[in-house]
């Protein structure tokens, strides 16, 4: 299933039909323009708004900690449907721009309330440690227009850190803040509750114990402030004990994502170096969630980051990989259908065809 390119023009670069292995992609880039990855993509006034990282050309090396992704600045794609001509942004928010930070725009999420649109993101504070990198935290944008440009709050939320906020906005209306992301996303400098600048680049260390978890917290009514102390979102498994943290194929790595659907809670994450994405099933918002199984094998290229949507009557998926470049940190969104079973697990989807 492939969708058409939104308009390339004279600068866009040539888009590889098969990979470095001779597989044919499933889907095709969204946009050619700009390098886009991390997509939460959300739906608003009936059409379809991607907010993504914006990749860009660097001589870093790659590493652990992610330097590599030197991302600074976030443009915004809309369409009216999925397959749809797309639209890409001005620049929407500029690292520049946000009072508390220093670098690294990373992957960000959105949400609407009474006539505002808010823009999650994380970025790097000011506050270097031993390694000369600024604690990862969690900042707040608005803006009247879903494309931007947005505003950020003079300062971070407060309560929030490390990586990958997405929200969830329940049937009731409460709005829940995710996050959190480990590696590079220093989630595991965070296991005593503050911050230990030198703490380990990875994980814990511990692959016998449970894995860390993913964060979880309501949003004030403004979404502008938790309005409780971060929980664990934890991850068990089919015994029903906690994942734990030598399970890579299995384990929260980054990249929370949450939809409901029929009642039921999908917690949806990257396990990060095994490259899957994965779903876990809960029934409230804050789980427990058990393992169900793969949405996504691995992509071309290390990351895989993704949100879920449900438009015109289906239900879409949308990840990125490296099919333009071939390099880790200059990725390409994409969208695919994301089917259920009758018992409400996901079919998983492979990233080739044959």
């Amino acid at each position: 299933m492939t969708w058409p390119l939104a308009s390339a023009g004279a600068a866009a670069p040539v888009v590889p039909k098969v990979s470095p292995e001779g597989k044919h992609y499933l889907s095709q880039p969204l946009v050619t323009e700009i390098y886009t990855a991390d997509p939460s993509a959300h739906v608003f006034n009936n059409k379809i708004y991607v907010y993504p990282s914006h990749d860009v050309p660097t001589d870093i090396p790659n590493d652990d900690l992610g330097n590599q992704y030197a991302m600074h600045d976030y443009r915004i794609l809309e369409m009216d449907h999925v397959g749809a001509p797309v639209k890409i942004g001005p620049v929407a928010l500029d690292v520049k721009d946000v009072p508390w930070a220093s670098q690294q725009m990373w992957a960000p999420d959105a949400a609407y309330r009474n006539g505002t649109y808010y823009l999650f993101f994380p970025a790097r504070d000011k506050n270097l440690d031993p390694r000369g990198l600024g604690q990862f935290k969690i900042g707040v944008a608005t803006s009247k227009n879903p494309m931007g440009p947005f505003k950020a709050e003079p300062e971070p939320i407060k309560g929030a850190y490390s990586m990958d906020p997405a929200v969830f906005i329940d049937d009731d209306n409460q709005a829940y803040l995710y996050f959190g992301g480990i590696w590079g996303g220093q989630l595991q400098r965070w296991a005593t509750g503050t911050f230990d600048p030198n703490g380990t680049d990875t994980d814990l260390q511990q692959d016998d114990k449970p894995a860390l978890s993913g964060k979880i917290a309501r949003l004030t009514p403004d979404l502008k402030q938790l309005a409780e102390a971060p929980r664990d979102a934890v991850i068990l498994d089919e015994k029903g004990k906690p994942v734990l943290g030598g399970d890579h194929e299995k384990r929260f790595f980054e990249a929370s994502w949450v939809f409901k659907k029929d009642g039921k809670y999908y917690y949806t994450y990257s396990t990060g170096d095994t490259h899957f994405l994965n779903y876990a099933i809960g029934t409230n918002p804050y789980g427990p969630f058990t393992y169900t199984g793969h949405i996504l094998k691995p992509v071309q290229g290390w990351t895989t980051h993704h949100s879920i949507i449900q438009k015109d009557g289906k239900w879409w998926l949308f990840y990125a990989d490296t099919q333009i470049s071939n390099k880790n940190h200059l990725r390409n969104v994409k969208v695919t259908e994301l089917k259920f079973n009758p018992d409400g697990t996901i079919q998983t989807l492979n990233p080739f065809v044959d």
